[in-house]
């Protein structure tokens, strides 16, 4: 999946609207509390990490993706380094989603 740069700019904006939650935790908490539509990892995040929100945005229903590293997702969050984040605005996370299904086709 290449071309993450509309999707990083996006997150870029989102961060600064405050409507990203990142890091592992808040990640988790704002899934769990149906505050984030729209969860990414970082693609090289550890297995394990990858698994347990695969999981958990299966079961919440909420979509996630793998991209980027955790140096590129913290860049954008104005952090060092984030394997995980949750969207925490609808309509980011549309205009996401409608950026990373083009990134599939």
């Amino acid at each position: 999946m290449k071309n993450n740069n509309k999707v990083l700019s996006l997150l870029g904006l989102a961060t600064k609207a405050g409507k990203i939650a990142s890091g592992e935790f808040s990640t988790e908490k704002s899934v769990k509390s149906g505050k984030g539509f729209l969860v990414l990892v970082a693609a090289d995040a550890s297995e394990n990490t990858k698994k347990k929100f695969r999981n958990m945005c299966e079961f919440y229903e909420v979509p996630v993706y793998f991209l980027a590293d955790k140096e590129e997702l913290g860049k954008f969050c104005g952090k060092e380094f984030r394997a995980s984040l949750a969207v925490q605005d609808e309509n980011f996370a549309k205009a996401m989603l409608k950026e990373l299904e083009k990134m599939e086709q």
